[in-house]
């Protein structure tokens, strides 16, 4: 396997195509990136931001420039020894009609070919498309639905607004009845008992005859005839495999498994072998050729059983060398990546945590949630906050699936004596409290049984779910985990339990992805640098030790996992984030300061109903948002700049808002209420409004600026050497405060950044260190870290990861490790918790004086070899080196016994 020494993370559309991707191939090699990891390439809804709507997974999105344009990049990278990872979908598509498959089925229902190929409950009566703005008979009384003739292949469709639903051809009777010449009473007969197999020909005739200026216009005419009659046109509509609802009635009565809580991406049954075969072909023949030499599989946990699939795969594409597979996985906080599954790792939302834990100083934990409650006038309990809206998650948005789960244990309950009395509505409260206790997002039982993990997960998750004391028969509860564990003896029985663990497993993913990540984490706001994906907002940082020992543990499960600090799912760009971990070194400081904020913006809140907006949570996380989020060089003169800044915080305050779903959401749009939030962000950021309070921030937030670039460079030293490969995303060289998504997925300025980076590597480190606000400082430690892992490959590869000891007045203040592989040694000592030993300074070097006597000792193996660092280019030697020696001209420290300085 051709592990990657560093990858960087390109997002595909939105201005970028492969052939600008071909282009900037001599800068990725430049920068020491081995390997682009892209977003999904196939083709994907028309006007697709991401490309995880795919609509066919054998062609490449047009869009991006198609075959042959990916031909070209391909050179391009081969050229400058660039490999490919891809970013691959294998649990959903879009549920469109621009999918043929999903196309295939909207048409013909279970006579499809595809029928199966989709996870859909065929035992509903229809297909629903939860696609109306409105009721169905509203819509259907104003006369919003259309029928329309493709002359190119004789096709039938039901128009609403923008969205052409396939017409069953054996109901095109309904149509061609109401022509008055025999030629269309005949083809109404033969479409009667059309079979996908003869209807191809049909409509090649049809459209034949449609060719006919007279068979036209008849055509034209019976249309608009059926069209105007309601009557004739609900006829039509229910004589569909399909039927058209509200798009409400998706969060309780969709028939097919879909994204989370989306309903225009569709689950597919991976699991069958046809369906594989179909979706992977395209990606097996670009394996096969070496186009391609890694995968990151998204969504790992929404398929029915990840570890076959993994397998499977491998057994596909890696049969002669194992493939370089990541897979998208959020693991718990004491939940470890499966040592059975055949993947090197995960995308890395776990070396994020470990990295908050790190930078947030946990002596700041009782004066933090002191402040915040005191603003917000009562006590926040995260973990019940969690479980509440986990329930409410599963009882509203996730309707559907929970009654789904509810019929299948009521069906499987029945067959015995012991459990046949349980009611409905106890099986459904016990399904909720179970899935709410579940304190990771999903267990692993498959056909085999539950492995030992799994059943000490359920265990506690059954004794949590029954203290909850929501389910008055615990006898329901235990019920439930049996059916988990599969504990039946018959074997219709134990199938019957494994679909329900099947479909539960499936369900807890995305129960616990939408209510914690898309809305706990906006309404509990105590440091919203903790509030990351994967991350636990609860666990307010840690020791130094506890970092070690969840770097050892990476280096032993996945060494070659990927360490990323952003994605296109974070929730802030990766130095707003180290910004915002200084704030727990000061929480009296800020919580005051919020207090005085929130006097000087007063007038600007709105009376919304009787409620004062932005109320104080709303109003908590806005100043730390903002502080995370605002540019290093601008100044309250610019007009330009706050105008941009100011757009860019209302679009996440709204989304903010809507996530959290206290006042407004997304499918129950509050106006008002985010009319008031965006006037009041608008007005915070107008001088001509809120001068006072502006001048008051920007003073406020200079030491937690410096602070945060210091943490910054700490966080990327770290990403650089410790166990896992380092993820460049897209425009982090220089600094990057995005906010989230589609904040964070804005074009990057490729032009400046391949410009600066000869710059960079040229500059004086004192001037890098001076000049530190321009961002070049990290590009500079970026390129030299990645310099060093090409030239010194192997100790990152296969090197082992040793703690190294700090001792002195200011031990708490830094972390230093070790990468050793027989002689060869790399030693990294980085800054933390530095805001008070940075006071005064304007740039982020902690002065020489302030460390003391603090000294790193460094390990007797190879205290005696000459560690050069790859910055300064200054040298140590011996086993114990002052602390202010090493970092007295670089803010981070990283050396090695074996290549020169950068």
């Amino acid at each position: 396997m051709n592990l990657p020494a560093a990858t960087y993370r390109l997002q595909y559309r939105n201005g970028m195509t492969f052939a600008r991707a071909a282009g900037l191939a001599p800068y990725f090699a430049s920068l020491g990136i081995s390997h682009v990891y892209g977003s999904p390439i196939f083709q994907a809804e028309p006007g697709s931001t991401h490309g995880y709507d795919v609509t066919d997974p054998r062609a490449f999105d047009k869009s991006l420039g198609g075959e042959e344009d990916f031909a070209r990049m391909e050179a391009a990278f081969r050229a400058e020894g660039l490999g490919l990872i891809l970013d691959f979908v294998p649990n959903h598509m879009s549920a469109s009609p621009r999918n043929p498959f999903w196309r295939d089925v909207l048409e013909w229902g279970q006579a499809s070919e595809y029928a199966q190929f989709f996870d859909n409950d065929w035992s509903a009566p229809k297909l629903l498309v939860p696609a109306l703005a409105r009721s169905y008979g509203n819509v259907l009384e104003k006369g919003e639905f259309d029928l329309s003739f493709d002359e190119e292949d004789g096709g039938l469709t039901f128009t609403y607004g923008t969205l052409k639903l396939p017409l069953t051809p054996p109901s095109y009777g309904h149509v061609l009845m109401r022509g008055e010449s025999e030629d269309f009473v005949e083809l109404a007969r033969r479409f009667a008992v059309a079979t996908p197999e003869t209807a191809p020909e049909l409509k090649i005739e049809l459209a034949a005859a449609a060719r006919q200026p007279g068979f036209r216009k008849a055509l034209d005419a019976a249309i608009s005839a059926l069209i105007e009659n309601i009557d004739l046109l609900h006829e039509l509509h229910e004589a569909q495999c399909w039927r058209l609802t509200h798009w409400r009635a998706a969060r309780e009565t969709l028939t097919y498994r879909r994204f989370f809580e989306i309903f225009d991406l569709v689950g597919i049954k991976v699991e069958s072998q046809r369906v594989f075969d179909e979706i992977h072909a395209k990606l097996g023949e670009l394996i096969e050729k070496g186009s391609i030499q890694g995968l990151r599989l998204d969504h790992v946990d929404g398929l029915a059983d990840p570890k076959a699939y993994l397998e499977r795969l491998q057994k596909t594409v890696g049969e002669n060398e194992p493939l370089y597979l990541l897979v998208e996985k959020i693991l718990g906080p004491d939940e470890e990546l499966r040592a059975d599954w055949p993947v090197a790792g995960t995308t890395g939302y776990e070396f994020i945590r470990a990295l908050a834990g790190l930078f947030v100083d946990a002596r700041g934990t009782d004066a933090m949630t002191r402040a915040y409650d005191r603003f917000l006038g009562e006590d926040v309990a995260y973990r019940s906050l969690v479980v509440e809206t986990k329930r409410r998650m599963l009882t509203r948005n996730l309707a559907g699936e929970l009654d789904r789960l509810k019929d299948l244990a009521g069906a499987l309950a029945t067959r015995h004596l012991s459990t046949r009395d349980f009611g409905t509505d106890t099986l459904r409260r016990a399904t909720i409290e179970l899935i709410a206790a579940l304190p990771v997002y999903r267990t692993y039982i498959d056909i085999s049984g539950a492995q030992e993990k799994d059943r000490a997960t359920l265990d506690s998750t059954l004794a949590s779910a029954k203290a909850t004391r929501e389910v008055e028969d615990e006898d329901a509860i235990d019920f439930l985990g049996r059916v988990l564990t599969l504990d039946f003896e018959a074997p219709e029985d134990q199938g019957a339990a494994l679909e329900f663990a099947t479909r539960l497993q499936q369900t807890s993913g995305p129960v616990m992805a939408k209510a914690v990540e898309d809305t706990v984490f906006y309404r509990y706001n105590r440091l919203i640098a903790l509030n990351e994906v994967g991350g636990e907002p609860d666990q307010f940082g840690g020791p130094v030790a506890a970092f070690h020992e969840a770097m050892e543990r990476r280096q032993q499960r996945q060494a070659a996992g990927l360490s990323a600090t952003a994605t296109h799912d974070t929730k802030r760009g990766e130095d707003a984030r180290a910004r915002l971990y200084a704030l727990s070194e000061m929480p009296d400081a800020w919580g005051n300061a919020v207090h005085r904020w929130a006097g000087l913006t007063a007038e600007l809140h709105s009376d919304c109903g009787g409620l004062i907006v932005p109320e104080p949570e709303t109003e908590w996380m806005f100043y730390q948002a903002l502080a995370g989020a605002w540019p290093l060089d601008l100044k309250l003169e610019d007009g330009q700049g706050l105008s941009a800044l100011s757009d860019r915080m209302a679009e996440f305050m709204l989304k903010a808002v809507r996530e959290a779903k206290v006042h407004t959401s997304w499918t129950g749009q509050n106006e008002d209420y985010e009319e008031a939030v965006r006037a009041f962000t608008t007005a915070a950021l107008d001088p001509t409004r809120a001068r006072a309070f502006l001048r008051d921030f920007v003073a406020f937030c200079q030491p937690i600026f410096v602070a945060g670039a210091l943490n910054s460079l700490a966080q990327t030293a770290i990403k650089l050497t410790a166990p896992g490969v380092p993820d460049i995303y897209q425009g982090t060289e220089f600094w990057d405060f995005s906010l989230v998504d589609p904040d964070n997925r804005r074009p990057v300025d490729f032009d400046t950044r391949r410009s600066e980076l000869k710059k960079a590597g040229e500059a004086l480190t004192e001037d890098l260190v001076v000049n530190w606000r321009d961002g070049a400082i990290k590009m500079r430690l970026l390129k030299a870290g990645l310099d060093l892992r090409k030239t010194a490959r192997n100790i990152f590869s296969e090197g082992d990861y040793l703690p190294v000891q700090i001792e002195g007045p200011a031990a708490d203040h830094a972390v230093a490790f070790a990468r050793l592989l027989a002689s060869s040694a790399v030693v990294v000592i980085a800054p933390r918790l530095c805001l008070e030993l940075l006071e005064g300074q304007d740039g982020p070097l902690v002065p020489r004086s302030r460390w003391g006597d603090t000294i790193v000792r460094l390990p007797k193996s190879f205290a005696n070899q000459t560690l050069r660092d790859i910055l300064t280019g200054r040298s140590i030697t011996g086993e114990a080196v002052e602390l202010a020696e090493i970092l007295e001209t670089f803010p981070v420290g990283v050396f090695s016994s074996q290549v020169n300085p950068a």
